[in-house]
């Protein structure tokens, strides 16, 4: 499932153990999601908007396109990072071997959620660590049903506005929730950031360093 690239390092050396906390993680997003969940896992970071254009065309593989989109964000401003670890996140929506990004328009987000009404899709979404020894790039994907919706009930959803500037078109740390009717895998990762996986990372590169492992 992971994918690790050395960065001019040893790789080994670079996974000593650390008894100390370190500098803060550069997060390469702006999404004030992934902020909150860094700081519900008590992990320190500051925030850089990534130097990445993203392209989301639907016919792509979902793995492939998060992987690379969170490989690129991270890359775009490791030269600013010094010694300090660079994080990049993507999350994207599939179903059937089409990926829903996030609506221009409410009428493209309604067509969106009519689309996932009553069916069961996969929220994948890349990771990557880079450091000046490393880099290491992940996924995890989660599996969301929605309820089957009716037309007057999807229209107040889309009143609210919650469909902009979230892939899919819904929230689900918000009223999207109300359109679930089961999740099977990590929540955290539908909001924006694969917690656990991200967990798993450190406590195995940066042991006891970010409070983990």
């Amino acid at each position: 499932m992971g994918e690790e690239v050395a960065v001019g390092g040893d790789l080994e050396g670079a996974q000593a153990v650390s008894s100390h906390v370190l500098d803060p993680i550069l997060l390469a997003s702006t999404s004030p999601q992934r902020r909150a969940i860094l700081e519900q896992l008590g992990v320190p970071f500051d925030v850089i908007a990534p130097d990445y254009v993203e392209n989301d065309p639907p016919e792509a593989d979902a793995v492939e396109l998060v992987r690379e989109h969170a490989r690129g964000k991270a890359r775009s401003v490791a030269a600013q990072a010094g010694s300090r670890p660079v994080l990049g996140v993507d999350t994207a929506v599939s179903l059937g071997g089409k990926i829903y990004g996030k609506p221009a328009t409410a009428a493209e987000a309604e067509a969106m959620l009519e689309e996932l009404a009553g069916k069961t899709h996969v929220v994948v979404s890349g990771l990557c660590l880079i450091t000046p020894g490393w880099e290491v790039v992940e996924h995890d994907s989660t599996r969301v049903t929605f309820r089957g919706l009716a037309p007057r009930e999807l229209a107040q959803h889309l009143a609210y506005g919650e469909w902009e500037g979230r892939a899919g078109g819904y929230a689900i740390q918000g009223r999207g929730a109300g359109l679930v009717e089961e999740i099977e895998g990590d929540y955290l990762n539908v909001v924006g950031l694969p917690a656990a996986l991200l967990a798993r990372i450190l406590a195995e590169r940066f042991p006891g360093a970010y409070g983990f492992g």
